[in-house]
């Protein structure tokens, strides 16, 4: 809508609109867009897995009974939580009196249980360790996951499954060529997709 007003001349009153004294372009300026955030970049698949394995401990916590909470746990509630992941394993570990003990590649099927792997043990501590110290868990020194009863626990997996699987943890020296070391991705999603899940597994227990 023009808005009138009036200009006093000697001959009389002029009546003139409004929208001389202003611009005459009618568009109206439209406000700048908001700058789009800057996605993130993607997650690693090492921080997805550690994510998703600190999501888990967690759950196994507050299903612990009576619940602990992250301040009280300490070496031997990490050391239930590997035992409980025992269950889900898929590596044979052959008893010292089976008669496939020390055998690498067993002829027959036994009735041996199947355990956690040392190297999937190992990875997943070594994870959840970093996890603890990103959340603020405290001073190094008091991580759950770095306690002696812990690196205690893992070596005697490891020479225990040696033994029993016939083969050999100890690390290969770099050759001179260059050629690095092969380095084995061991996830949680390896020793069972149930274990990952922060969902369901931990509904079973009593």
């Amino acid at each position: 809508m023009n808005f009138m007003t009036t200009q006093v001349s000697n001959n009389g009153i002029n009546i003139i609109p409004l929208d001389i004294f202003t611009n005459t372009n009618n568009t109206t300026q439209q406000p700048h867009p908001p700058p789009q955030a800057t996605p993130n970049p993607p997650l690693s698949r090492y921080e997805n897995q550690k994510r998703r394995d600190w999501m888990t401990f967690c759950q196994y916590l507050r299903n612990h009974r009576p619940p602990l909470s992250l301040s009280l746990c300490n070496g031997a509630h990490v050391l239930e939580f590997l035992k409980y992941l025992d269950q889900f394993g898929k590596t044979k570990v052959h008893h010292q009196n089976c008669p496939f003990f020390g055998m690498r590649d067993p002829p027959a099927p036994c009735p041996c249980p199947l355990r956690q792997a040392w190297g999937s043990l190992d990875a997943l501590i070594g994870r959840l360790r970093a996890a603890y110290e990103e959340h603020g868990g405290g001073k190094p020194e008091a991580n759950p996951f770095g306690a002696r009863s812990v690196r205690l626990f893992l070596r005697d997996v490891r020479d225990f499954q040696s033994k029993s699987r016939g083969v050999s943890y100890e690390k290969k020296r770099k050759r001179p060529n260059g050629n690095k070391q092969k380095i084995i991705d061991v996830s949680t999603a390896q020793m069972n997709s149930e274990v990952v899940a922060t969902t369901g597994i931990y509904g079973k227990m009593n």
